[in-house]
C-alpha cells in the first residue's frame, strides 16, 4: 500500500511576540523577545519575575460572551489558535455539519490548573456558591481537543496528551501517525498553555528551575549563553493543520512543509534532570531520522529545545554532536528567547517556526547571546537570522519526566 504523506497547510500561533502567522513571523524577524516582568500577579515573593505574558489578549475577538463563560484562558488559546490555523489553511468547517475525517491531536503540560487555582481562592472566600459552575469542565487537559472538536464540528480522532514540555511535539507526531495510518485526512495538531498564575508559577520557582535574571526582562531567556540561569515560563499556543498530501493538493492548498518523521522516548532517570549520558536524547534524534528515511547529512537546520538552563543546554549540545558529529556545521538555534517557554505549547510553536523557516528559507537566530559557553560550541546562529537553503529540518523537545520527542520536517513537495 502506498504510504500516506502528511503536510502542514495552516499555522495558528498565539505568542507574546505576535498572534497569527504574519505577526509571529514579523516578531521573529524583529530579533527581540517579548518577555516582560510578570504583571498578572505579584511575583515579589519568588526568586523569578519574568515571563512570556500575552498582555493584549482579547478573547472577545474570537468568542461570543456565552462561549467565554465556559472557556478558561488555556482553552481560549487552544480554540483560537485552531481557528487561526484553519482559516490560514482555508479549511471549511461548520459545527452544524460535522466532519468525520478531521481529528484533533493536542498537548498541554498543565491544562486548566490555573483556573482551578483561581476558583479555589473563590471557594475559600464564598464556598461552593462562589465557584464557576462549569469548573469541572474547564480544569481537565482534554478540554482543549474537546472544545476544538465542538467549536468546529470535528468528529474524527480526538486526544490531548500531557507530556510536559514535549506535549506540543508529541501532538504533531501523533497527528502524523493518524494521517499515515488512514485514521484521518486532516488533523488539527498543537499545544496550549496558560500557566502564569501565582501558585503554579511559584511551584516552579520553588524548585529553582526558572531564571532569576535581574536585568532587562527581554534578555532573561539566554539559550546557550554562558550566563543562562534557568528557563522563563510563558503562555500561549500554536495549532497546525496537518493534511494528507493528495487531499491538500486536490484543493490547491498552500503547503508550508511536509512532516517526514517523529520519535518519542523516555530517559527513565529523573523528573527534572536529563540523563547525563544523553543516551535517550541521542536515540530520539536517531529514531526520528530513521522514521524519516534520512541520514545526518540530510539535515540543514536544528531547532533545539535549548531551555536556557545550564544542564539542559550543555547536555543537548553534547547529544547533537554525538548524532551529527563533533565537527558538525549544521546551524542550531534556540528560539525561546523570543517567546519564553510555554511548557506544553512550546513544541507546537517550534514546529510552526520550523515550517515557516522552510517556507521562507530563513533560519531564526538564538537571540540574547552575549557570552560564549565552551560547553555549547555549536553554530547557534547568534542574534541575527540568516537566509539559507533549507530542505529538511529537525525540532527537539526534551521535557520534565525525561520525555524526549523529535520531529523532522521537509520542504513542501514540488510534485
Amino acid at each position: 500500500m502506498k504510504s500516506r504523506r502528511a503536510v502542514i497547510t495552516g499555522i495558528g500561533p498565539i505568542t507574546c511576540i505576535g498572534i497569527g502567522v504574519d505577526e509571529f513571523w514579523n516578531g521573529i524577524l524583529a530579533e527581540r523577545g517579548g518577555i516582560r516582568r510578570i504583571s498578572s500577579f505579584d511575583s515579589s515573593g519568588f526568586n523569578a519575575h519574568c515571563g512570556g505574558e500575552i498582555p493584549d489578549w482579547t478573547p472577545e475577538t474570537f468568542f461570543p460572551p456565552h462561549r467565554l463563560k465556559r472557556l478558561d484562558r488555556y482553552a481560549q488559546f487552544a480554540v483560537a489558535s485552531a481557528q487561526l490555523a484553519l482559516d490560514d489553511a482555508g479549511i471549511k468547517y461548520d459545527r452544524l455539519n460535522p466532519q468525520d475525517r478531521i481529528g484533533v491531536s493536542f498537548g498541554t503540560a498543565l491544562g486548566g490548573v490555573c483556573q482551578a487555582e483561581d476558583q479555589h481562592i473563590r471557594f475559600l472566600k464564598k464556598g461552593t456558591r462562589g465557584v464557576n459552575p462549569t469548573l469541572a469542565l474547564q480544569v481537565f487537559g482534554g478540554s482543549a481537543h474537546s472544545n476544538i472538536a465542538i467549536e468546529f464540528g470535528f468528529r474524527g480522532v480526538g486526544t490531548t496528551n500531557s507530556n510536559s514540555c514535549a506535549s506540543g511535539t508529541v501532538s504533531v507526531g501523533e497527528a502524523l501517525r493518524y494521517i499515515r495510518d488512514g485514521f484521518a485526512d486532516v488533523m488539527i495538531a498543537g499545544g496550549a498553555e496558560a500557566p502564569l498564575s501565582c501558585l503554579t508559577f511559584g511551584a516552579f520557582a520553588i524548585i529553582k528551575t526558572m531564571s532569576q535574571w535581574k536585568g532587562d526582562p527581554a534578555l532573561s531567556s539566554r539559550p546557550f549563553d554562558r550566563l543562562r540561569d534557568g528557563f522563563v515560563m510563558g503562555e500561549g499556543a500554536a495549532s497546525l493543520v496537518i493534511e494528507e498530501l493528495e487531499h491538500a493538493q486536490k484543493r490547491g492548498a498552500h503547503i508550508y512543509a511536509e512532516i517526514l518523521g517523529y520519535s518519542l522516548n523516555n530517559d527513565a532517570f529523573h523528573m527534572t534532570s536529563p540523563l547525563p549520558s544523553g543516551a535517550s536524547c541521542i536515540r530520539a534524534m536517531r529514531d526520528a531520522l530513521t522514521d524519516s528515511n534520512l541520514s545526518t547529512n540530510d539535515i540543514d537546520y536544528i531547532n533545539a529545545h535549548a531551555s536556557s538552563t545550564q544542564l539542559n543546554d550543555s547536555t543537548e549540545t553534547f547529544s547533537i554532536k554525538e548524532v551529527f558529529g563533533k565537527d558538525m556545521r549544521i546551524p542550531v538555534s534556540g528560539t525561546k528567547g523570543y517567546y519564553a517557554h510555554p511548557l506544553g505549547a512550546t513544541g507546537a510553536i517550534e514546529t510552526a517556526l520550523c515550517a515557516l523557516a522552510l517556507d521562507r528559507q530563513r533560519i531564526p537566530p538564538t537571540i540574547n547571546y552575549e557570552e560564549p559557553d565552551p560547553a555549547c560550541d555549536l553554530d547557534i546562529v547568534p542574534n541575527h537570522g540568516r537566509a539559507a537553503t533549507l530542505n529538511r529540518v529537525m525540532s527537539n523537545s526534551f521535557g520534565f519526566g525525561g520525555i524526549n520527542a523529535c520531529v523532522v520536517l521537509g520542504r513542501a513537495p514540488s510534485d
